[in-house]
């Protein structure tokens, strides 16, 4: 069979870019080997960009919003139990740095990542992506035309061409591992057991901490649906042991406890040396693994790098972009998953199983979820001097970040905006003017002092939402500036 691309693996990444791409109207088939979500919820919420992303889609409606949304991260306390005395109080940003600013129309997603998974498969699936589960792939060749895999499901294998190649198969990624790709970062921390139960625990979350380092314990938190999860050493643990580590945590023992699975996990932080070679493309844990005790950053990033690929190959496969923009792919979304590394391990995660915290600057979750720089050949003035990240007021509208919010009328926002193609944001003739004869949409915008321009400026932006080019004031021709930076920006083949 042959299809435009194939995404080998179906978590948050892997479904995520089948979604993306099959919005995009570009022909996906995604193989996964398990034939649905893991038993272990694993991720919990995800931030509000994220959040803008499914809005996009259509999938706001259907996600319940994050004790998060604010953007505040998850509360997490020292604590003789859950009901015992609490102690010191960690953030994963200082609280004094918090920005009061809005800075989204979306808030955070308040679901698992069990339940999370199966509504991406089915938006995926009903927007015409073919989506396989019980199916893996054994092996890959590629060559300058596509590649071709021979994947089996529950019969014969059979062969599959594809233009392009999604690796979205784990931290462990057979994929890259037989592309040769190399890791660097923290590596191996450390191995854990867990226990998920369920057990009528919502009245101790009132006061909006959800994780719990429980002295002589472990790590106790919550998944916001009744569901908790209870880290703890690496050894075996039979099932009274685990009733009396729950009751220990807890701090009671008479209530109804329900143990709904264990579970082992090995925690290590890297990130691959290169996110493509060819036409594969790494994504989610297979391009960086990134423990989820500091920031959350991983299962978010993974899906920011979905969406970052999907617009780039789209534009690749229907002939408006040369494929030299699919080599922005990596010098945008690996320099964002080296920072988040970083972050990880500048913060202080309550209680320091890995060693203390690097010495390093520490970003605000807010500059992080929605100020992150990127600088490629697919941004026009981001130049070396500039930070990685920042709030988005202070990056006031700089090509190579995310185009700021800012409410255009009663539940439509600057964000609403873009997405499906090139914009061109401006409040001028001639600026309207210069748009017409290109693949550029020009939108009316009376709020440009939020994209650092004057009233006579124009920003271009990009349909993942970043500003690729502005210029502050009009030019003596606004037409020919435009032209020049649409077509360097968008490796336009005309």
């Amino acid at each position: 069979m042959k299809t435009s691309v194939l995404v080998v693996g179906g978590g948050l990444a892997g479904t995520s870019a089948a979604l993306f791409l099959a919005w995009r109207g570009v022909p996906v088939t995604l193989v996964e080997k398990h034939p649905g979500s893991s038993a272990h919820p694993r991720a919990v919420g995800f931030n509000a960009r994220v959040g803008e992303l499914l809005r996009a889609v259509g999938l706001e409606d259907e996600l319940p919003p994050s004790r998060m949304a604010k953007g505040f991260g998850v509360r997490r306390v020292r604590a003789e139990s859950l009901v015992g005395k609490k102690f010191d109080e960690t953030f994963w940003s200082p609280p004094a740095e918090l920005s009061d600013v809005e800075h989204s129309p979306a808030a955070g997603v308040g679901v698992a990542q069990d339940r999370m998974e199966p509504i991406l498969r089915d938006k995926a699936r009903e927007l015409g992506a073919d989506i396989r589960m019980s199916t893996r792939m054994l092996e890959f060749t590629q060559d300058d035309e596509g590649v071709t895999a021979i994947v089996q499901g529950d019969g014969e294998p059979y062969e599959i061409r594809a233009d392009y190649l999604i690796a979205a198969d784990g931290h462990r990624s057979p994929i890259r591992e037989q592309l040769g790709i190399g890791r660097t970062g923290r590596g191996y921390m450390h191995t854990s057991r867990s226990v998920l139960f369920r057990a009528p625990l919502q009245e101790y979350l009132k006061d909006g901490i959800g994780q719990f380092v429980i002295d002589g314990v472990g790590f106790l938190t919550t998944y916001g649906d009744g569901r908790w999860v209870l880290m703890l050493d690496d050894r075996e643990y039979d099932e009274p042991e685990l009733r009396q580590k729950i009751f220990e945590a807890i701090g009671r023992d008479d209530l109804d406890v329900e143990i709904i699975t264990t579970g082992r996990w090995t925690i290590s932080a890297a990130v691959a040396d290169r996110f493509s070679q060819g036409r594969i493309f790494l994504a989610g844990d297979a391009a960086h693994t990134l423990p989820p005790s500091r920031g959350g950053f991983g299962a978010n990033v993974g899906i920011e790098d979905a969406h970052n690929l999907a617009w780039k190959i789209a534009a690749v496969l229907n002939g408006e972009s040369r494929p030299s923009l699919l080599d922005t792919y990596d010098a945008e979304r690996r320099p964002v998953a080296t920072l988040c590394h970083q972050q990880i391990f500048a913060r202080n995660d309550g209680h320091n199983r890995d060693g203390e915290p690097d010495d390093a600057p520490l970003y605000d979750n807010n500059a992080m979820h929605f100020g992150v720089l990127y600088r490629s050949d697919a941004v026009l003035g981001a130049g070396p001097e500039l930070p990685p990240a920042q709030l988005p007021e202070q990056w006031n509208g700089q090509p190579g970040t995310r185009a700021p919010h800012a409410w255009i009328e009663p539940g439509r926002s600057t964000v609403d905006l873009f997405g499906r193609g090139w914009v061109l944001v401006a409040d001028h003739p001639q600026w309207e003017e210069a748009a017409v004869g290109l693949a550029v949409r020009y939108e009316r915008v009376e709020r440009l002092d939020v994209f650092g321009l004057s009233a006579k400026g124009a920003s271009l932006v990009r349909p993942d939402g970043y500003v690729a080019w502005r210029s502050v004031d009009l030019p003596d021709d606004p037409a020919a500036e435009l032209a020049t930076a649409f077509s360097s920006a968008s490796a336009g083949t005309r």
